[in-house]
């Protein structure tokens, strides 16, 4: 199944479809009807913007975009500015000399405040306006301009494409910012900054009228999600220390006076702006974006506010909630090709698989699986090139799970039932809610298994089912002169040695050969299954192969006069032939030409059946 998904390092496309795609556009509908809140009037241009443009964009630390709405409308970013301007200031002059000049204080006040701390004489942090004209003060540069463009280029850094200053938005703050200007001024009395007040302030306006997209804002936040590293270009925008004192300051000051409110709600490091837009970030895992310019008393956006705590409890999104494995759940994936299941298979079956083995894959999860793990599990299977016929989901090794992962997962069946593929979940601890056996086979999204063996053969069945030529019959069953084992020797040869096989039919989970049994004969499958079982620590019966029609087994016992190493179990009804040891024996004697073709037909088919088994060990030990 392909959906057309972007994959990572490629353009910054929105996915539209698909399971987390869903779950925004959901979001987006919930929030839409709110239309409270007003326009930042105080700038002429701000009051001048479509008021009900929305727009909702999610991009992952390595790269996805996910978004709703209007995600290309562009608008300034003003104070969400902020966080990036301090960052370059920590970059240029170290954290050490920025702190001589810049508190780190939530300071419980509007973000215009005309205040300074009182001990310190400082502004008590970076995100209100004083701090964010005094962080504008300390970049680095040859003249004024050459200060600004270096501010543009690192802003164009964290969004991954070349941004540009709104001109007008620029002349109509700074005909109207007599407020920042007493700020200014006010760090220059005081010595916070030492060049002209009017320069620091101006660059300070000119900062916050670029122009951004709601897509240019997550992959911003993205970009701080990732250590500072650009999750579509690579680049480096900001060494992880710094990023990581970046967030602390978001988390403590980025929604000014309604910080705690924030933090107890959302649990995001994030930054708001009177132009409209929200940025918030989740360490390690997704940067969030929103535009809706109509603004709350705090300067927020109304609906900005809204989207993130829907989306903070919808995806389980508070950074005190974090995941064992922040990247990724998915441990290791394979096709049934590369790793079939440990039922031995004839060749017509064999050559369908090798062909259409890929239309089957096997996920092994891990860690715990919040709503980061999840998302990047279903990516992964959405993006699987190919068609996909039916998957397994391998949670046994996956600890905690979140809600909205179970919520995640659920979808993903429904998606790909859709499609005409089934899921097999192995989750013998029900990790998703659903008992083993509990679906019923009939059931479009699939089955639920207690180990991956037995869920990879479900699904190799149904790549058969789907592929075989018409008519064929599915289980053949075999006489003793049929059976591959004496089929091609000359006729008196074969019904000589047929006549000393004895026939025996066993009923399904019947004990055929305990383990530690001598030399008990050679064993020819004529229809039905046998299967070899070991036990793992924990007392629990595994299958080691399971040996089909046509196949045999007991030989190697038989010429190594050994003992069994594993229990032989009837899988289903079966009928097998029996050559018994002592009659083994004498052909050694009475016909040594009729066996040694026959032992040559049985090394022959051993090393098949070796061969595959050594293969599906190799790819995915473990039961």
């Amino acid at each position: 199944m392909v959906l057309n998904l972007p994959a990572t390092g490629g353009s910054v496309v929105a996915a539209t479809d698909g399971v987390v795609a869903r779950i925004i556009a959901e979001v987006y509908e919930q929030c839409r009807s709110d239309t409270s809140g007003t326009l930042a009037d105080y700038i002429p241009e701000l009051a001048a913007v479509q008021p009900d443009s929305f727009g909702i964009c999610l991009a992952t630390s390595d790269g996805q975009v996910y978004g709703s709405g209007d995600l290309d409308t562009a608008f300034t970013i003003q104070s969400i500015s902020k966080p990036f301007t301090y960052a370059l200031a920590l970059a240029d002059r170290g954290p050490a000399e920025v702190a001589t000049r810049i508190d780190v204080e939530p300071s419980g006040e509007p973000f215009n405040e005309i205040s300074l701390d009182p001990e310190t004489q400082r502004p008590r942090n970076p995100m209100i306006n004083a701090g964010a004209i005094a962080a504008a003060a300390l970049i680095d540069g040859r003249d004024a301009a050459d200060r600004f463009e270096r501010i543009r280029r690192s802003y164009s850094r964290f969004a991954g494409r070349e941004l540009r200053m709104n001109e007008d938005v620029y002349a109509s703050e700074a005909r109207t910012g007599y407020r920042n200007r007493a700020i200014g001024y006010l760090l220059r009395g005081v010595g916070v900054i030492d060049i002209d007040p009017d320069e620091a302030v101006d660059r300070y306006f000119r900062q916050c009228s670029i122009d951004v997209t709601c897509r240019d804002l997550a992959m911003m936040a993205a970009t701080l999600a990732n250590n500072g590293v650009n999750p579509m270009t690579r680049e480096r925008a900001l060494s992880a220390p710094l990023v990581e004192q970046v967030l602390s300051i978001m988390t403590t000051s980025g929604m000014y006076d309604a910080a705690g409110d924030w933090v107890t709600t959302v649990g995001l490091p994030a930054k708001s702006g009177v132009g409209g837009g929200i940025l918030a970030v989740l360490p390690g895992q997704i940067g969030i974006a929103v535009y809706s310019p109509r603004l709350d008393a705090h300067g927020s956006s109304v609906r900005g506010v809204k989207v993130c705590r829907e989306l903070s409890s919808r995806l389980g999104l508070h950074f005190l909630h974090v995941t064992r494995a922040a990247h990724t759940a998915i441990r290791t994936a394979y096709t049934v090709a590369e790793a079939p299941s440990r039922l031995r298979r004839d060749a017509d079956e064999l050559a369908i698989l090798r062909q259409y083995g890929d239309h089957a894959r096997i996920f092994e999860l891990h860690g715990d699986l919040l709503f980061a793990g999840a998302e990047s599990t279903v990516r992964a299977v959405e993006q699987t090139s190919g068609e996909l016929e039916a998957l397994v989901l391998d949670l046994r090794e996956v600890g905690d799970v979140s809600p909205i992962a179970v919520r995640m997962l659920d979808d993903l069946q429904r998606e790909l039932a859709a499609t005409g593929a089934k899921v097999a979940l192995v989750d013998p601890d029900s990790k998703l809610g659903h008992m083993v056996s509990s679906l019923d086979p009939a059931d479009p999204r699939g089955r639920v298994f207690i180990d991956r063996d037995a869920a990879t053969e479900w699904c190799e069945q149904l790549v058969l089912d789907r592929h075989r030529a018409p008519g064929h019959r599915e289980h053949s069953a075999f006489t003793v002169e049929q059976h591959p084992a004496l089929a091609e020797m000359p006729d008196d040869d074969r019904r000589t040695l047929a006549k000393e096989f004895e026939t025996r039919t066993l009923a399904r989970g019947e004990l055929i050969v305990p383990r530690g049994s001598p030399r008990a004969g050679l064993f020819l499958i004529l229809d039905g299954r046998v299967r070899f079982t070991f036990d793992d620590r924990a007392g629990r019966r595994h299958r080691l192969v399971s040996l089909s029609a046509g196949m045999s087994f007991g030989e190697i016992a038989m010429l190594a006069d050994a003992t069994f190493s594993n229990d032989v179990y009837a899988e289903t009804t079966v009928r097998l032939a029996v050559l018994p040891p002592d009659k083994f024996d004498l052909l050694t004697s009475q016909a040594p030409e009729i066996k040694l073709a026959l032992l040559e037909r049985l090394a022959a088919a051993a090393y098949a059946q070796a061969d595959a088994a050594v293969r599906a060990l190799t790819a995915h030990g473990g039961a």
